[in-house]
């Protein structure tokens, strides 16, 4: 496995990054099967881990510590904060007094003395940026954290981020975390661009678009179910046309996969790794079959002619449901746009 450099930290991380959502009660409960999947992973050469704080609500952090005892030293190790972490109301957000507070949380339930990559999983337009950049900054510092970047911000936050930290002389973001698939491009058009222009690594969550792309989303075959299509409806339910075209889309992209020969998973993943700006991508499995049918896309290369064919069924740059981008921008709410 060729490993690639995280932005410009230095760090050398594996093109494909073991997301660990899955494991714990929004997927595998069992903590050993969870572990053995985890070192297989780290086994065929993955070094970069990342989850967060709101998955499973702590739990996955804490499988995630175990299996990482005596190997800590040689993973590069990231996980998120933002999220709603129980009922009380300043337990979420980007706030310095969350960060400072959860942090520690989490550095307690994954069993180390500091956090490789700190993310921000979400913007927050109720705190400044300031606020969270300085409280961010005091963490690398104290040696809690050696860098930290942003998850699914838009563009526009990305470029203010980064200068804010130039005008106040704080560190900035080193890393974005975007949503991108061959059926959800948006971040091709302003997202990566902005990224490469700042020297960011990119880490792409949901390389499948949350199971689109595994090949079971085929015309004639039954509709998948999961407790992810579960909990999040409004990106699966095939009533709503926006899922309607990315069912018919994958479904095409399925029938290219069959006709060049290459499984659908490794190609989807590919396509992610195979763009300039990105560093690895983020692949999540639940199973040890997912991850064996998810390694081998590490290696594996896309010629032009393929990558101008998956453009004809997916243009660059297009999403066909908006949920699908992980960020309710708020400009778009209608208390933002009446006039």
């Amino acid at each position: 496995m060729e490993y690639r450099n995280l932005g410009r930290t230095g760090v050398k991380v594996s093109p494909l990054c073991l997301g660990a959502m899955m494991f714990g009660a929004w997927g595998e409960p069992d903590h050993d099967t969870s572990i053995r999947i985890i070192h297989a992973a780290l086994d065929a050469g993955i070094n970069f881990v990342d989850t967060a704080d709101v998955y499973s609500q702590g739990e996955n952090e804490e499988i995630v510590g175990k299996a990482l005892k005596g190997r800590r030293d040689d993973i590069v190790l990231a996980t998120k904060f933002h999220g709603q972490m129980g009922d009380e109301i300043n337990h979420q957000g980007n706030s310095r007094r969350w960060i400072m507070q959860e942090v520690e949380n989490s550095l307690r339930r994954l069993d180390t003395d500091y956090i490789d990559l700190y993310q921000v999983h979400r913007p927050d337009e109720e705190t400044d940026v300031e606020e969270m950049l300085s409280a961010l900054t005091d963490l690398v510092r104290a040696g809690k954290i050696r860098y930290f970047g942003s998850s699914t911000f838009p563009a526009s936050q990305i470029v203010e981020a980064q200068w804010v930290a130039r005008d106040r002389g704080l560190e900035r973001f080193k890393t974005e975390q975007p949503p991108y698939s061959m059926l959800v491009r948006g971040i091709e058009a302003d997202v990566l661009p902005t990224a490469q222009r700042h020297g960011m690594g990119v880490i792409p969550w949901s390389p499948l678009a949350g199971g689109w792309l595994s090949g079971k989303y085929r015309k004639g075959a039954d509709t998948p179910t999961s407790t992810r299509a579960d909990r999040l409806p409004h990106r699966y339910d095939l009533s709503l046309p926006g899922n309607q075209r990315k069912f018919e889309a994958a479904d095409a992209l399925g029938a290219l996969a069959d006709e060049v020969g290459i499984p659908l998973i490794e190609i989807a993943i590919a396509f992610v790794i195979n763009h300039p700006a990105v560093t690895s991508a983020i692949i999540g499995p639940r199973t040890m079959e997912h991850l064996e049918s998810q390694l081998p896309a590490a290696t594996r290369q896309l010629d032009a002619e393929l990558l101008d064919r998956i453009d004809e069924i997916v243009p660059p740059a297009t999403s066909f449901n908006y949920a699908d981008t992980g960020y309710a921008n708020p400009a778009l709410e209608p208390a933002a746009r009446r006039r």
